[in-house]
């Protein structure tokens, strides 16, 4: 079998089906929120910031264990990893969908609330 890498520079919202069934039904009636959307809602692109800060894409490389894993190994393993209740996952999408339309109503995110390199 030939290894196939999946990784891209952030997180991809191709992946979002395969986070469904890892977690309680909170986390799946916000996934399946999320899918009903289409691909440039408000909804699939707070989807990706939440998942981007807690991935932590952007300190991911080329030659990273993370990328060489694929992003859908990567973000699979956060989310069962994730030590917090479904509802905090609820809470982080809620915050990145918040930061969305505050960038977009303005231009800015605060800077407590931008988008850490930190992991």
């Amino acid at each position: 079998m030939m290894f196939q890498n999946d990784a891209e520079i952030l997180f991809p919202a191709r992946v979002i089906p395969f986070l469904r069934n890892l977690r309680g039904a909170e986390w799946q009636a916000l996934i399946d929120r999320v899918l009903a959307c289409s691909d440039d809602s408000i909804e699939k692109q707070a989807f990706t910031l939440m998942m981007i800060r807690l991935d932590g894409c952007l300190t991911c490389h080329s030659d990273s264990y993370r990328a060489m894993r694929g992003c859908t190994l990567c973000a699979q393993q956060t989310i069962t990893r994730f030590k917090e209740s479904d509802l905090e996952l609820v809470a982080a999408f809620e915050q990145a969908y918040a930061d969305i339309v505050k960038w977009q109503q303005t231009g800015t995110v605060p800077p407590n609330e931008r988008i850490s390199d930190s992991g």
